[in-house]
């Protein structure tokens, strides 16, 4: 049998390394895996980045087994695909981490309520060592859309909101930037100053990813300057999204593309989709 399982993007609203709190919009960007019980061995294909470690989904299946309460199969194959640049901060292993998990439990048959299936996919993160956070904003963001903020030390949400119909420029430089190499002990300096953006979160959401991204780019050494001119240009909010290098700009309805010829972004480091409502 096959299974199938869809997640998709987001972008930052609120960074959680600061102080423990996230928030994140959805994204209309598909990660989407297809894991199939065949041969006598288990087998994980990154289609659109063969040299990613396969840890991470190697924990997925094995979770998603033991959660449906039956025996991981000696064969498997698990193939993934996604519109996610991986490493940028626009949230590919949480939306991975979720579209996996639902694909084997698509295969089992087996029925998860949707918030427990994302903690499930928090854990398998944590495991496999690619978040500092946890990231359960993030995998919030991919697996139910909207704006949503969360607790990332508790694993719950705070609050929850659809999201209008906004175009979403991405600003996606061709270096990665690994949870491995983060300025931890700078970022945490900024709670103070984070909690006081907090607030504007679920009001002002790109006001408040403005804020953030500024925040975050310069505790983090990153160019921000990007977000800055799209501002100039007319940019709802504009700011690096989770620990970069990527820059997320939201701008209205169709103006995704005046927006990028403006900045003057290459084709190859740009990505232009829209918000993804809730679910």
């Amino acid at each position: 049998m096959t299974g199938i399982g869809v997640s998709h993007g987001s972008i930052t609203v609120i960074n959680a390394m600061p102080c423990g709190i996230g928030a994140t919009i959805g994204a209309d960007l598909e990660t989407r895996a297809v894991f199939t019980v065949t041969g006598d061995s288990r087998t994980v294909e990154i289609s659109n980045d063969p040299g990613e470690n396969t840890t991470m989904a190697r924990i997925c299946v094995s979770k998603a087994y033991e959660t449906a309460g039956e025996k991981e199969p000696e064969g498997w194959s698990l193939t993934t695909e996604s519109q996610i640049p991986i490493s940028r901060g626009l949230k590919s292993s949480s939306a991975a981490c979720n579209a996996i998990l639902r694909a084997v439990m698509d295969e089992l048959d087996f029925t998860m309520d949707p918030v427990e299936l994302i903690r499930l996919g928090v854990t398998c993160a944590r495991e496999a060592k690619v978040t500092v956070t946890g990231s359960f904003d993030d995998a919030c963001g991919c697996g139910l859309g909207g704006l949503v903020m969360t607790d990332n030390r508790s694993d719950e949400i705070l609050d929850r909101a659809d999201i209008e119909d906004y175009d979403v420029v991405l600003y996606i430089p061709e270096f990665k930037i690994r949870k491995t190499g983060l300025p931890l002990d700078r970022l945490r300096e900024l709670a103070p100053d984070m909690q006081k953006i907090i607030k504007y979160a679920m009001r002002r959401p790109f006001y408040a990813m403005t804020e953030n991204g500024r925040l975050i780019s310069a505790a983090s050494g990153n160019d921000n300057s990007v977000a800055e001119r799209a501002i100039s240009l007319g940019a709802l909010g504009a700011g690096m999204s989770g620990s970069g290098p990527a820059i997320a700009i939201v701008v209205q309805r169709d103006d995704g593309e005046s927006m990028a010829r403006d900045l003057g972004l290459r084709p190859d480091e740009t990505l232009i989709t829209k918000t993804r409502c809730g679910q």
